[in-house]
């Protein structure tokens, strides 16, 4: 059996194609091309021809990992306002020729963790995308919980401050996401650091203003990761995401705030992991996911 994965962002679509074991076959990454009047949809379809007509081989089925929450069929992506202009129920199966299963693109990083890499293994745990924002998905007795709306794992979305009127995007106050998220460091900073790598490389010099935004930072985190393992009780949360290439200058602190903060009783050992997927993430997780659906 063979699966497509294709992940579609707003910059790129990246493809490959793997076997029930997870090893990739092959894998292609062009543009999107998300312009106003642009077909960018034929450049979804052209990016599955070209995996197609490469391989030498059939084809079973594909995922899909994009933007948005997905129907609760997982055939489309049912609601995602002002970006993929027409990506809203457009069922991608009957567009492509094949069966096509489409879920959220950090459940579908979840789902490549889940059954290919860190998480592979535990049948409870949480992965948290930091990044530009903070993103993530929830696995529950070894199936990925997407919740009411195929909304669950939005954890960059949930109040850690309430001290701040300060939104994110879905309008909650004081997020997770604002006070770890790559496009508040400018903010965050006062103006001293443009991103998160400039924030990190300073910490490291030593210098003391960078390192009390940055602690702040990973402080942060460890309370909000604290606060989600009493709330789930996860095995293990896998941290994925461009934050993480920061590497013992995230991973360091951050295990000496849980020393302070996390709950832990005789029988439970939290496990904070480094994911192994990165930039395929998502298509590796849209085609695990594919294939979790064909084998059940």
């Amino acid at each position: 059996m063979h699966i497509i994965g294709i992940d579609l962002g707003g910059t790129n679509i990246k493809g490959l194609i793997i076997n029930e074991a997870g090893e990739v076959i092959l894998q292609h990454q062009i543009p999107t091309n998300e312009k106003e009047g642009t077909d960018w949809k034929k450049n979804v379809k052209d990016m599955a021809a070209f995996l197609v007509d490469t391989f030498d081989g059939d084809i079973t089925a594909a995922g899909l990992s994009a933007p948005g929450l997905p129907n609760k069929e997982n055939t489309c992506i049912e609601f995602l306002p002002n970006r993929l202009d027409g990506a809203e129920n457009f069922h991608w199966g009957d567009y492509l020729g094949f069966k096509t299963y489409v879920l959220n693109d950090a459940q579908a990083a979840t789902m490549a963790e889940k059954n290919f890499g860190a998480a592979k293994g535990f049948k409870n745990f949480i992965l948290l995308t930091l990044g530009t924002g903070i993103g993530g998905g929830i696995v529950i007795n070894n199936e990925l919980y997407q919740g009411a709306a195929q909304m669950a794992g939005h954890m960059g979305h949930f109040t850690i401050n309430v001290a701040t009127d300060v939104t994110s995007i879905v309008g909650t106050p004081g997020s997770l996401e604002y006070a770890v998220g790559n496009y508040s460091v400018m903010e965050r900073s006062n103006g001293a650091y443009a991103s998160t790598r400039e924030l990190v490389k300073a910490y490291e010099a030593g210098e003391p203003f960078a390192s009390w935004v940055w602690l702040n930072s990973i402080r942060t985190l460890a309370l909000a990761i604290a606060s989600l393992s009493n709330v789930i009780s996860p095995e293990a949360v896998v941290l994925a995401g461009g934050i993480t290439l920061a590497k013992d200058a995230l991973f360091k602190p951050l295990e000496a705030f849980l020393n302070q903060y996390e709950y832990r009783p005789p029988t439970k050992t939290l496990k904070i992991i480094q994911a192994k997927f990165s930039d395929m993430a998502g298509a590796m997780g849209a085609a695990s996911f594919a294939l979790e659906k064909l084998n059940k």
